[in-house]
């Protein structure tokens, strides 16, 4: 088993105690953001506002970690990576608590600002630490057992919130969460694998090539341009699903529980697609491609789910498992693009442009369903994921290329 003075896990083996506790605090972020959805009605009552203002937990969660990401990474910039995640999350255990406890609806706000401030924190420290423990052909099997964890908070995290608030309240929803974040904290500082002294050495130092993988030799524009790409790509797909429940109320007619059991199979749906990630993402950039010209492919027929419900059922699960290979994929490219000399910044990157791209997305999503209602959301998200499809597949081979060859690549060039 790892222990917390290890370096990392034989070359040739998963870090698997490291990657499943960094793997139960990703569960604990997407659990945490999306809590205030589960608890909705309950919430709203108890604060004594209305249902769209505690909905805005939601984007002020996402825009807290969009502003606040870069620079709390730059101000831990050298520290220990692990006593980073085990303190954000405490900052995150604390700011449960404070939303538990908190009496009035400005004093949730504050308390959710200073948690989306620490899972942004936690998002950039986790994936740098993720890519500083294993070798670059470990890395996208490592980030899909990372993020199987965030896959679970969708799946399970918030049905699970749910129940517990029906039970006992929305109140001890949160201190649940508050809970597990502690505990989650305590594992990391006992558990998880220390990273290798090279990485810590080379980060933000200027190394040259990393013998495990790709290293930026022309500069950050790939890194930059596949980033840029990807933030575009999210607005599509997070845009349609912020309308989820309304898009597949159609096929969900064909399945008992219909629109419950229909979430349950795209969550299921997505969470094979983050296994296929890990499984086929050692070709980062291709399958990056394939993955969201499959999202698009499926967004598309969203637009058609009334020919037939099984036909629907049958989009649903191509877009769930689509989708779900995205997250992994994008973030190892950005991490391998980005190398060990830039891993903060890759890193940091990461949260933002997920955050941005929901933010973005749902709030065009919005625009288009006032204009035109539902059945108008799934063609041009369609249209503006097969666009970054089309743009991912024509950069394919470029990023794929490894560091040595881009290096000689430019030096001829030059």
């Amino acid at each position: 088993m790892t222990t917390p003075g290890s370096s990392s896990a034989p070359s040739g083996r998963l870090p698997w105690p490291s990657l499943l506790i960094l793997g139960t605090a990703t569960f604990s972020m997407v659990t945490a953001e999306m809590l205030p959805t589960a608890v909705l009605p309950q919430m709203s009552s108890g604060l004594g506002v209305d249902e769209s203002r505690t909905g805005l937990l939601v984007s002020v969660w996402a825009a807290a970690v969009v502003v606040a990401s870069f620079p709390l990474v730059r101000l831990v910039a050298g520290r220990d990576r692990r006593s980073v995640i085990a303190v954000a999350l405490d900052v995150l255990a604390a700011s449960s608590l404070a939303t538990a406890l908190a009496p009035t609806y400005g004093v949730a706000v504050g308390a959710r600002v200073v948690g989306a401030a620490a899972v942004g924190l936690l998002w950039a420290s986790a994936n740098a630490h993720v890519a500083d423990l294993v070798p670059d052909r470990l890395l996208a099997r490592s980030i899909a057992v990372v993020l199987g964890g965030a896959t679970l908070g969708m799946v399970l995290g918030t049905p699970l919130a749910s129940l517990v608030t029906r039970a006992v309240g929305w109140r001890a929803a949160f201190a649940g969460l508050a809970l597990l974040a502690l505990v989650v904290a305590v594992l990391v500082r006992l558990v998880v694998a220390r990273a290798p002294a090279v990485a810590a050495t080379r980060q933000g130092h200027g190394a040259g090539t990393d013998a495990a993988g790709p290293a930026p030799a022309a500069g950050p524009g790939p890194m930059i341009a596949v980033t840029a790409i990807v933030g575009v790509l999210l607005v599509g797909h997070y845009g349609a699903y912020t309308y989820v429940t309304r898009i597949v109320e159609v096929p969900a007619d064909v399945l008992p529980g219909g629109v419950s059991t229909m979430l349950l199979v795209f969550g299921l749906a997505s969470a094979l697609g983050v296994v296929l990630a890990g499984r086929y993402g050692t070709r980062t950039a291709p399958v990056l491609a394939l993955a969201a010209g499959g999202t698009a492919l499926a967004l598309l027929g969203l637009a058609a789910v009334e020919v037939h419900p099984v036909v629907g059922v049958a989009v649903v699960v191509l877009w769930g498992v689509s989708s779900g290979a995205l997250p992994p994929l994008a973030q190892t490219l950005i991490l391998r693009l980005g190398g060990p000399e830039r891993r903060a910044t890759s890193s940091a990157l990461i949260p933002v442009v997920f955050n941005g791209g929901i933010a973005v997305g749902a709030a065009l999503a919005s625009w288009v369903v006032a204009g035109g209602g539902v059945g108008a959301l799934p063609v041009p998200a369609a249209v503006v994921v097969a666009t970054t499809a089309v743009a991912l597949g024509a950069g394919a081979r470029a990023w794929s290329t490894p560091a040595p060859a881009r290096a000689a690549t430019v030096t001829a060039a030059g």
